[in-house]
């Protein structure tokens, strides 16, 4: 893809098209310059992909389910999330999936937070070596990740319209540094910014966030994509960074892009940028297209197994209860012994294709009740 010739060749209406989704998972297209369509979807723990039969976004393939983010973190083991990512890209390459979204590295300040279970840790250090490690093995299987959500989702309620304050020093240290070793580490293909403001200005527009912090300061040459409805002020947001909008506005951002480039308040050098990262990303996307990846799921839920192992952290072990006697009579004791909850929900639930219980993953043994 001849990118420099195809900016020149494009309209001001296609240039605005190409800004945002065709739809809920999908980029645009424009057939006649040859520039193909790419699908993203949902992460980071599996791959939540929606159906073919249905316009439903909740409605997903059946997947193999991964221990989440917050489990992953108590392996202190960047080789696992490495080996996890691995797995991802192989199950994105094998469904015709570009990017998926993830993973999460945002910092956890509340227990209140509803994705914290999407998230790593309370730890910057932490959060970033896992995101790295995670993100490398993604995509060296030839498919892009979007690393989120950029910056301080650190609630859930009114996260649409509430402000984050912090002050210069908490921001870098903490909310930042989460984010800026992965960047520049691992080069994640995508960026997403997140839904709430940052002392006052909305991610989606925050041009110290997303051109003077992000790729002045920290280097680097990807994609910003939205988070799925984040978009406060389109033409404000192309100019301050934001290249992507996800999913479609259904044409009304376009034109708004297009009067503000008409009125001047949004320069083309600026839209150019924001098509240039697109058209960037669909020739990464079509570079790394391995269409004959094969995806075993039992293989893959078997490795599900064995990284959930990995994560277990042992507390306290008073009078030497582990390792268990095999002798000795062992009793499980409520529902979740056979109908485990192994996962949260919202945006990364994943419609697992198996779940192994406790109960079932002991049959067979006799000292059981």
């Amino acid at each position: 893809m001849n990118i420099d010739k195809i900016l020149k060749e494009l309209t001001l209406e296609e240039k605005a098209s190409l800004c945002s989704g065709s739809d809920f998972w999908h980029t645009e297209e424009i057939k006649r310059l040859d520039i193909p369509s790419i699908m993203v979807s949902d992460g980071p723990h599996g791959l939540r992909k929606m159906r073919d039969d249905t316009d439903n976004p909740n409605e997903a393939i059946k997947a193999v389910c991964f221990p989440c983010a917050c489990a992953l973190a108590c392996s202190f083991d960047r080789k696992l999330l490495t080996t996890l990512g691995k797995a991802l890209g192989e199950e994105c390459q094998a469904e015709d999936v570009s990017v998926i979204l993830g993973p999460g590295c945002n910092i956890k300040r509340s227990p209140l937070c509803g994705r914290n279970f999407e998230y790593f840790s309370e730890d910057p250090y932490l959060a970033s070596q896992l995101a790295t490690a995670h993100i490398k093995g993604v995509q060296s299987k030839g498919v892009g990740t979007s690393l989120k959500h950029f910056a301080m989702n650190n609630q859930e309620t009114r996260r649409m319209s509430y402000s984050a304050n912090v002050d210069e020093r908490t921001f870098h240290e903490i909310y930042l540094s989460a984010f800026e070793t992965p960047v520049k580490e691992a080069n994640p293909w995508t960026v997403m910014c997140s839904y709430n403001r940052i002392n006052g200005e909305y991610s989606s527009q925050n041009k110290l966030l997303l051109t003077d912090i992000l790729r002045n300061e920290w280097g680097y040459e990807g994609l910003v994509v939205s988070d799925w409805g984040a978009v406060d002020d389109r033409p404000l947001g192309i100019a301050a960074g934001l290249d992507l909008e996800m999913p479609t506005s259904n044409g009304k951002n376009d034109e708004l892009i297009i009067e503000a480039v008409n009125n001047g308040s949004l320069s083309m050098k600026d839209l150019d940028k924001a098509v240039r990262n697109v058209l960037t990303l669909i020739q990464k996307a079509e570079d790394g297209y391995a269409p004959a990846t094969k995806w075993d799921k039992e293989k893959q839920h078997e490795l599900a197994g064995k990284i959930e192992s990995e994560c277990a952290v042992l507390l306290k072990n008073d009078d030497k209860i582990l390792p268990l006697d095999k002798s000795a009579k062992i009793a499980f004791i409520g529902e979740f012994a056979d109908k485990p909850r192994y996962q949260g929900g919202g945006s990364s639930h994943i419609n697992s294709f198996k779940v192994t219980s406790a109960l079932e993953a002991v049959k067979g043994m006799d000292n059981i009740t």
